[in-house]
């Protein structure tokens, strides 16, 4: 907060006063879509442009757009997350020996049976983040608040099972491409400039209801846990907000948080997440790989993808696909 002399010319006369000048604090945005809305901007598809969009699909190619999953994967572990495990509950030979199925030793030789359990954070490898993900003071978008809205079962607002299925228009913009590196250097924070550059050089516009995917060549290095992990480049506030504004109802990266890493302000250390989910109800996604558009030159195509019904969950994986438009 700060004071500000104001000077106002009325009628020949030079007055002075003193206005108060109080700096908003961000928070949590209300949906135009209304009090119960719980997807935010995904609310910009229907019918009509997933159709569109299907209609246009000019090649049978098809660009898987996920990782794999495997133990040791990149993934948040610092604040004490899961990492990523898979085991065996059922083998050829333990059913077998201990005949689960009640069936004898001659059936299960005969007719063998495997079976395996995973347990994983619910952000982990490719996923998108559900509006409840993150919030500010006290509240998550359309101002649900964790004290109302959230018990040991989930969220009851805003949980990632109420997204519907994805099918719009996809856009890369491939900001290492046009910089002409494999990958962006540690901790560099995606511009403006550089989102408008990178647009006119592939000549592509965004549009309203579009999927925006920015590609830092970080994926180029996923399977290095480490290196992958550590300061990732990524988008900043303005960079991410300008994605938007522009038309983006889905923001996501090839790299760990859509953000920049470490962030390039304070207080907040992830602000497009806040910005994005919290403030303007656009959903984010995070280990989107995106090596196989950029080699092959694909900035348009339908993108298509569902998050798993991860009831009362923050985010959810998916495996999101990618089909070249005209």
């Amino acid at each position: 907060m700060y004071n500000q002399a104001i000077k106002i010319l009325i009628s020949g006369v030079l007055l002075t006063s003193i206005a108060t000048v109080v700096k908003a604090e961000p928070e949590a945005g209300k949906s135009p879509w209304g009090p119960n809305d719980e997807i935010g901007a995904l609310n910009n598809m229907n019918d009509k442009s997933r159709l569109s969009i299907l209609k246009k699909i000019s090649s049978g190619k098809v660009y898987d757009l996920s990782v794999e999953y495997y133990v040791g994967m990149p993934s948040y572990d610092f604040n004490g997350q899961p990492r990523y495990q898979i085991w065996n509950v059922h083998t050829p030979k333990g059913t077998i020996v201990d005949d689960t199925t009640g069936m004898g030793k001659d059936i299960n030789e005969h007719v063998t049976y495997s079976g395996t359990a995973i347990s994983m954070y619910s952000h982990t490898g490719t996923h998108i983040d559900a509006l409840a993900h993150f919030g500010l003071n006290g509240k998550i978008y359309n101002g649900f608040t964790n004290k109302e809205h959230l018990g040991d079962r989930g969220w009851r607002r805003s949980g990632v099972e109420k997204y519907p299925p994805i099918i719009a228009r996809g856009i890369l913009v491939d900001v290492a491409a046009y910089k002409k590196v494999k990958m962006l250097p540690a901790s560099y924070g995606i511009t403006v400039q550089d989102i408008d550059e990178t647009l006119a050089a592939q000549k592509i516009k965004i549009k309203q209801g579009d999927v925006v995917i920015v590609r830092t060549g970080r994926m180029s290095i996923f399977k290095n846990r480490t290196a992958y992990m550590k300061n990732s480049p990524g988008l900043t506030r303005q960079s991410a907000n300008h994605l938007v504004n522009l038309g983006a109802i889905l923001v996501g990266a090839d790299n760990i948080s859509t953000d920049v890493l470490p962030s390039k302000e304070s207080p907040n250390y992830i602000p497009v997440h806040s910005s994005l989910l919290t403030e303007r109800g656009v959903p984010i996604m995070q280990n989107i790989n995106t090596e196989e558009l950029s080699q092959d030159k694909i900035y348009k195509f339908a993108w298509i993808g569902a998050s798993l019904k991860l009831r009362g969950s923050d985010g959810g994986p998916m495996r999101p696909i990618a089909i070249p438009i005209k």
